[in-house]
């Protein structure tokens, strides 16, 4: 079943920018699935729009229809001015490039959302935290420290934190922008095998940083140039045997 029907979307920045020209993709559910190419793209507002983060950007116009499964064979519209954009940003989950840990502790950091929105019971924060931080593969690197100061941890381990920040509030999906670009190679392997593990719970959506990383992690690949989608694909078939000859030359290094 796909979690995500996109027809038709257009968006464009008040700058003039067109970022998005006429997309319609599937994304199915309980799978990675890529958008990669080069910067300029659209693959970050393409994420953005998926939980409405566009909404805090100078948007000139935008139109089409982002449908998200709603269960069995509903679905809502993502872009319907009318909906609860907190209830949907929890239910669709974001992880930025550079991890931006909260001024609180381990487990503050992943009790915050819960206590905001007014869960104060002992049990199921602790439960919470220890879930979650097992999600993101870093349970047994901080199950004794919860109380030292998040901004402790190293570059990799607060990338994961972010995750599993974003995992505390158990979303359906799992947007990813560029989550491994400034972390070493060692810390980068931990979160693409993290990912292979939640995809089995979450959908999840990832811009890679390289296109390497792309090929490694994608169940399905969707390749963008200049706001328009190129080429889709399964990931196992697109870096192999790409049908475009635009997506062979990035993919093969001839621009990019």
């Amino acid at each position: 079943m796909d979690k995500f029907i996109i027809e038709h979307l257009y968006l464009a920045y008040s700058d003039g920018v067109e970022a998005l020209k006429n997309i319609s993709l599937k994304i199915p559910s309980h799978a990675v699935t890529v958008l990669f190419g080069p910067a300029g793209g659209g693959k970050s507002s393409l994420l953005r729009v998926l939980n409405r983060l566009n909404d805090l950007a100078d948007v000139d116009v935008i139109t089409g229809s982002v449908l998200l499964n709603n269960g069995k064979e509903e679905y809502l519209n993502v872009l319907d001015r009318r909906i609860d954009v907190i209830e949907l940003r929890r239910r669709i989950g974001m992880v930025f490039a550079r991890p931006i840990v909260l001024p609180l502790s381990i487990r503050g950091n992943l009790t915050y959302s819960l206590e905001l929105a007014g869960e104060r019971r002992k049990d199921v924060l602790d439960g919470a935290v220890e879930r979650s931080l097992k999600q993101a593969a870093l349970w047994e690197e901080v199950k004794d420290r919860l109380n030292d100061p998040a901004i402790a941890l190293s570059g990799g381990q607060q990338q994961r934190l972010c995750l599993a920040r974003s995992l505390v509030l158990e979303p359906e999906v799992i947007l990813l922008d560029e989550p491994t670009s400034g972390l070493d190679p060692i810390s980068t392997i931990k979160v693409e095998t993290t990912l292979d593990e939640l995809k089995k719970e979450f959908t999840i959506i990832l811009v890679p940083h390289s296109i390497q990383q792309a090929a490694r992690t994608a169940d399905f690949a969707a390749f963008l140039l200049q706001g328009e989608l190129i080429e889709v694909a399964d990931g196992s078939d697109l870096f192999v045997n790409p049908k475009e000859k635009r997506t062979a030359d990035y993919i093969e290094g001839r621009f990019g």
